[in-house]
């Protein structure tokens, strides 16, 4: 079996898209301006990482009017919930093995290399 870093998304894993998807996947949706807020992002960078996300097919973007006002949304899609959860998992793991592995006896300098 691989080590877990193989099995890490790297459309996900990028932080700012793992705060999107994981803040889209608690809720039905977000709207642009609280993610961004939220993210402490510009429009411009959180619309790059929106676009990428979309094109993964992790998110769903809507674009509505309240009245005059533009609101775009963003919501999480099923495949997204599902990456979010392997990714969550993959990480878990590696915690998990850097856990035992601070919990072992330590090796001298010379048994750990060589």
């Amino acid at each position: 079996m691989s080590h877990p870093t193989r099995r890490l998304d790297p459309t996900i894993h990028q932080p700012t898209r793992l705060g999107i998807l994981t803040a889209a996947a608690q809720v039905k949706r977000i709207d642009f301006v609280s993610l961004r807020d939220l993210l402490d992002v510009t429009d411009g960078n959180l619309s790059r990482h929106l676009t990428t996300l979309e094109s993964a097919a992790y998110i769903e973007i809507e674009k509505t009017f309240e009245g005059r006002k533009p609101r775009t949304w963003i919501a999480a899609t099923p495949a997204g919930r599902k990456a979010l959860a392997a990714e969550i998992a993959a990480l878990r793991e590696i915690v998990g093995d850097a856990d035992s592995r601070s919990a072992a006896p330590k090796r001298s300098p010379r048994t750990a290399t060589g």
